[in-house]
């Protein structure tokens, strides 16, 4: 295991150590790298079970309309789409997205035990009390996404293994710059590119509203991540930004083949009865990677969004630009402002959950903290 510390705020326990845990002090040696985002947790608190908040009951009909545009789906423009019906392409249309919408719920369950997992090592009690305060609002992103997957489709789909091994090696990795670049940046970073695309296209207002309030949460386990890389990734030998950078490479290519393969979504395909290695030749046939480059140029794609995060850190240098630059313009990329598509999305949702939150309580809308 190599342990990269630079920063005392991020210094860790082995897993198994719970004794440093008990390091008389440890107590007194809490960093206030933490303490904002620790304190803004009230700002964007919100609950999935409680109406006021969000309502999963709202209808949508599932076989009359497709919850994400047409155009999402590379298949519809290929020999195969062309031969389906419009009740095929709407069933197809939802199941991917049932199976998109599956993923995020599976990412969010990992990032719920990566937290967790963090409060075991960190031994900064500040960096630990923003972890538990993050596993809290990763437990309120499973139980929403678990929620209006059931109000819509019933069940979810399984986790495609692509996916399930990446967040199982993440959770389970020992060393601290492979949960925060693996989760905290990339992950994160995808999710977030996720939500705002889905915020922006979704054809479903409640999915629409979940995305937003999720990104609310998002963006400040996204501060986390770059806390870390400003705090760290200055301070690297050559030798321990390679580690960095490759992993974070590794991390990139595994999110993008599982998003991408069709192999991932045969439980799709078989729905409609298409046979997967089919659709992807159709798809390989009618897409060409100038079609690829063009769609990452969009502001909300969710990969330029995660490329982005890395390449903001300091991640990215030029061993692995080229790596990125086989789908993005690296240079357009870096001439960009800092801000994200998402940060905008997450403001105004902030503003919402203020005037819920914080309304007169004198009215008996305070929360009680125990009863």
């Amino acid at each position: 295991m190599v342990q990269i510390t630079k920063d005392n705020a991020y210094d860790a326990a082995a897993p198994d150590d719970f004794p440093a845990m008990l390091d008389t002090e440890r107590y007194g040696k809490r960093s206030t790298a933490f303490d904002k985002i620790i304190s803004a947790t009230h700002d964007h608190f919100w609950d999935p079970l409680d109406k006021k908040y969000i309502d999963f009951e709202a209808p949508f009909d599932i076989t009359k309309q497709t919850i994400l545009p047409k155009e999402f789906f590379a298949v519809f423009a290929t020999r195969i789409g062309d031969a389906m019906s419009e009740e095929q392409k709407i069933k197809f249309a939802n199941e991917a997205a049932r199976w998109q919408l599956s993923a995020l719920l599976h990412g969010e369950q990992g990032a719920l035990a990566l937290s967790a997992s963090l409060c075991h090592i960190l031994k900064d009690p500040g960096a630990q009390e923003y972890a538990a305060n993050q596993t809290r609002e990763e437990a309120r992103h499973v139980t929403a996404f678990a929620a209006y997957i059931k109000q819509r489709w019933g069940t979810p789909l399984p986790c495609g293994e692509t996916l399930k091994n990446l967040l199982s090696e993440m959770v389970g990795a020992p060393e601290v710059y492979k949960k925060i670049v693996g989760m905290q940046m990339l992950v994160e970073g995808l999710a977030m590119g996720a939500f705002a695309t889905l915020y922006q296209k979704s054809n479903d207002p409640l999915l629409v509203k979940l995305c937003q309030l999720v990104m609310t949460d998002e963006a400040f386990h996204h501060k986390f991540g770059k806390i870390w890389a400003d705090r760290t990734i200055p301070k690297l030998s050559a030798e321990e930004h390679n580690l960095v950078e490759d992993w974070a490479a590794q991390c990139f290519q595994t999110l993008l083949f599982n998003l991408v393969n069709a192999e991932q979504m045969k439980v799709v395909y078989e729905s409609v009865g298409i046979d997967w290695q089919d659709a992807r030749a159709a798809i390989m046939e009618a897409f060409t990677d100038n079609d690829r480059r063009e769609a990452m140029k969009q502001s909300a794609n969710i990969f330029r969004v995660l490329v982005k995060t890395l390449l903001n850190a300091g991640i990215i240098t030029e061993r692995t630009k080229s790596f990125y630059g086989m789908y993005i313009n690296m240079d357009e990329l870096k001439n960009e402002s800092e801000r994200m598509v998402g940060d905008d999305i997450a403001e105004e949702g902030i503003k919402y959950l203020q005037t819920i939150n914080f309304s007169d309580t004198s009215k008996g809308n305070a929360l009680l903290a125990a009863e």
